[in-house]
């Protein structure tokens, strides 16, 4: 296998894969940042303007959720085509897919010109982009952690979340500026641009991505399997031959799907609905959240390659446990400065642990004819049923309590120990084994060469 064992610097075929693959982390977690914080703030006026405050917001967090539904199918879809067509034709459909289905969003006339065909196309896009946002991930950390230098799969696969961290970012950054400027402008016009915006991000991204090359471990893999069966394997069924990783990867997943999308979706939501603050509070420091993702996410996936993807996981689930009741008093000040600290401990901190580590901890689940696969199963599935619904459970727990948050934070407490109860089961391979694993493939299939070989004589 032609990887950097013990070479810490990176090749050109590497750094192409981490900027290629962090490109579309970006637009996957830009779309889905710039979506929560419209329906938090934004669609509710736009889409659902008959309707109570608290139903719109509500029937808004419902087309949120409802974008997830189509991920897992996404996800097992491209993640077939990845592993057996290759990884890069999948990136470059997914980043096309999702620039589309984000700018069509942003040219839905609103529902008092249209009427109800408003929220309804605003529905089928949402769909559309869940179903590209489906097959990026899988991809994109299978591709940088194949092609990172045994030792250092954490800090490379966690470069995918700094990509999430710009989109932070920029998304937060964009609607803050935008929505300092006169209310009925802002939503007339103003919450569109950044949503067209994301066909320049996808044009960028098929730039970077058409000169990407497939790993030698996944080159080497479908090598092998043709040698010894004459066909490439099944990938979903190469899968679900070890059930208990693929059912795992999905308990994972679910404490980090549901982290960003309680504190800056919801949170958000929270502070403009119940607290009566002006939204671009929140939008600022989603903008500050991505600055310091950036950082974090690397020193978090670094640290992992010291002390194990498994006890980093655990301890950003238990931190994240913690830290949600501190972040919901914050926001409840109403005081700036508090609620950009809330929006820092609530995610920055043990949030972003679980982020960075996540993509790699999956990619070493699976072995390499079904990763992509593997990868999007546990991650789309995780989204779907924790991320996706986590707005929406959150705002119906709210109201339910009369206000109150408590319900919140017994709900992310639960779905923590969820998380770290699934991370202690789950086969977990150090990424020193990745060789290792390849040859016992190539040896064993060789084995079955030889046996049909020998019965024909």
């Amino acid at each position: 296998m032609t990887r950097a064992d013990t070479g810490r610097g990176l090749t050109g075929k590497q750094r192409r894969m981490i900027a290629g693959g962090s490109i579309g982390t970006l637009m996957e977690y830009y779309d889905y940042y710039l979506y929560g914080l419209a329906s938090a703030a934004v669609f509710p006026a736009v889409f659902f303007s008959t309707d109570d405050p608290i139903i719109a917001q509500l029937s808004s967090f419902a087309t949120f959720a409802v974008g997830f539904l189509l991920r897992p199918v996404g996800g097992i879809i491209w993640g077939i085509v990845g592993d057996r067509v290759g990884r890069k034709a999948v990136l470059m459909i997914t980043v096309v897919g999702m620039g589309i289905a984000t700018t069509a969003i942003g040219l839905i006339p609103p529902d008092h010109m249209i009427g109800v065909a408003a929220p309804l196309l605003l529905l089928l896009c949402r769909m559309f982009q869940g179903f590209f946002v489906g097959g990026e991930m899988g991809g994109a950390a299978t591709m940088v952690v194949e092609n990172a230098p045994t030792g250092r799969h954490g800090l490379y696969g966690a470069f995918l979340i700094s990509g999430a961290g710009v989109a932070n970012l920029v998304s937060g950054g964009l609607m803050a500026a935008l929505g300092l400027t006169p209310s009925s402008w802002f939503l007339t016009w103003g919450w569109r641009i950044p949503f067209v915006f994301s066909i320049v991000l996808a044009i960028v991204a098929v730039l970077l991505r058409r000169k990407l090359e497939e790993s030698d471990e996944f080159i080497q893999t479908q090598t092998a399997q043709i040698a010894a069966a004459g066909k490439r394997a099944n990938p979903l069924v190469e899968a679900f031959r070890h059930p208990k990783n693929t059912i795992m990867g999905v308990l994972i997943g679910l404490p980090q799907s549901i982290a960003g999308y309680v504190i800056l979706t919801y949170g958000l939501g929270f502070m403009v609905t119940n607290k009566h603050l002006p939204a671009w509070m929140g939008f600022a420091g989603t903008m500050i959240v991505g600055l310091l993702q950036i950082v974090v996410a690397p020193a978090w996936g670094a640290v992992s390659d010291r002390i194990g993807r498994r006890t980093v996981y655990i301890i950003g689930c238990v931190g994240f446990a913690a830290m949600v009741y501190p972040a919901f008093m914050l926001f409840s000040t109403g005081n700036l400065w508090l609620i950009w600290l809330g929006q820092i401990v609530g995610f920055v901190l043990f949030g972003v642990a679980m982020q960075a580590t996540l993509a790699t901890m999956l990619v070493e689940m699976f072995d390499p004819e079904a990763r992509t696969t593997g990868v999007n199963i546990g991650y789309q599935f995780s989204n779907t049923l924790g991320g996706g619904f986590a707005p929406l459970i959150c705002a119906a727990l709210v109201a339910g309590a009369g206000g109150a948050f408590w319900p919140v934070v017994v709900y992310s407490a639960v779905i923590a120990a969820v998380g770290v109860i699934a991370t202690l089961i789950a086969s977990i391979r150090p990424d020193r084994e990745g060789a290792d694993r390849l040859h016992v493939l190539a040896a064993t299939q060789s084995i079955r060469i030889d046996k049909v070989t020998a019965s024909l004589h």
